[in-house]
């Protein structure tokens, strides 16, 4: 007859469970009952989640190897559909149109591929360097203790709690050709149409608007540095640079690094702002690749948009988890993870 393993209770029954002797008369180790419950929680998400994401992905994915409905230019005839290989990111990536088209004429969506993803770069590179500096500026002065701090945060949270479209349309009235910037500046710039000046145009709306969420992000991780450390740095003599450089720098990169990530995020899928303050079809100087996308989805082609769509994912988890990986973007830290950067 098997011993009672001691401290070992049945949750389910609340009796010992016997453990069963082994043929050396040795009791062998005590079986746990698996608790499952954690599994059924979550099944509900996770089924939720594999309806409205899981499922998008896949169809895209599928979808980006059909071909598009319409004229075939090597039969002239009409298709619906069909398998297409990797012909239509071959179109994207190469800009070859086809065998019978032959490279992708200027001006069509085929050749704004490699621009758009120039632009998009470009936007994402300028406006958070803006930001993460001007983010920084203001986090600083708004964790200092002042008469009225309180009212300044609610204040420079507005631009953010503004919706995305409003704000691009307010800032499509001050870049008209007889809007604010040229009244105050005397000049006559074409904001919206000009490739260089509708780019500084977006630039500017975007780091108005998002400056704030980056200042917040970095507020937060500068309220979890201790006062004590600043008092110690003040006794041994180091000035305010030294104090920023060696304090404050190290000890809120983490949270920094998360507000980078996820503003390199928010610029890279960017739509609304650029194609509001100067069009939705593709070629214009502000051509992102989620415009280009949406500009081939209106051209009724789904096949060849979900290809592009699939190569903007691809894309954007690349630079995801280089961040994440290499930089230090890393949101949710391990345990291990955090005894290292204690030790560090």
């Amino acid at each position: 007859m098997g011993r009672v393993a001691a401290g070992v209770i049945d949750s389910g029954r609340g009796v010992p469970v016997v453990d069963p002797p082994t043929p050396d008369g040795v009791p062998s180790a005590p079986k746990r009952k698996r608790d499952l419950r954690a599994v059924w929680l979550i099944a509900p998400t996770m089924v939720i989640l594999a309806v409205v994401i899981v499922y998008p992905v896949l169809q895209a994915i599928y979808l980006s190897f059909q071909k598009n409905k319409g004229v075939d230019p090597d039969t002239g005839r009409f298709v619906e559909g069909g398998f297409a290989g990797f012909d239509h990111y071959l179109m994207w990536l190469t800009g070859n149109c086809g065998s019978g088209a032959g490279t992708c004429p200027p001006g069509t969506l085929g050749s704004d591929f490699w621009p758009s993803v120039g632009v998009t770069f470009f936007f994402a590179v300028v406006t958070v360097s803006i930001e993460v500096l001007l983010g920084l500026w203001m986090a600083t002065i708004m964790g200092r203790n002042f008469f009225g701090r309180s009212l300044l945060r609610a204040s420079v949270l507005i631009p953010w709690a503004i919706p995305t479209a409003v704000t691009a349309k307010l800032w499509f009235f001050i870049f008209a050709e007889n809007g604010v910037a040229n009244s105050l500046l005397g000049t006559s710039i074409a904001w919206t149409t000009d490739p260089w000046a509708s780019r500084f145009a977006v630039i500017v709306a975007d780091v108005w608007k998002t400056t704030p969420f980056m200042a917040l992000l970095i507020l937060a991780g500068l309220q979890m540095i201790p006062q004590d450390v600043y008092e110690a740095a003040r006794v041994d003599g180091a000035t305010a640079w030294q104090r920023f450089k060696s304090i404050t720098l190290p000890l809120v990169k983490p949270a920094l690094m998360v507000a980078v990530l996820f503003r390199t995020l928010d610029v890279l899928r960017m739509y609304d702002l650029p194609a509001i303050l100067a069009g939705t079809s593709g070629g214009t100087p502000t051509t992102t690749w989620s415009i280009l996308a949406i500009a081939d989805i209106r051209q009724g082609n789904l096949q060849s948009a979900s290809a592009l769509s699939t190569l903007i994912f691809l894309a954007i988890f690349a630079v995801a988890y280089i961040m994440v990986k290499f930089l230090g973007a890393n949101a949710v830290r391990t345990q291990d993870e955090q005894r290292k950067g204690a030790k560090s």
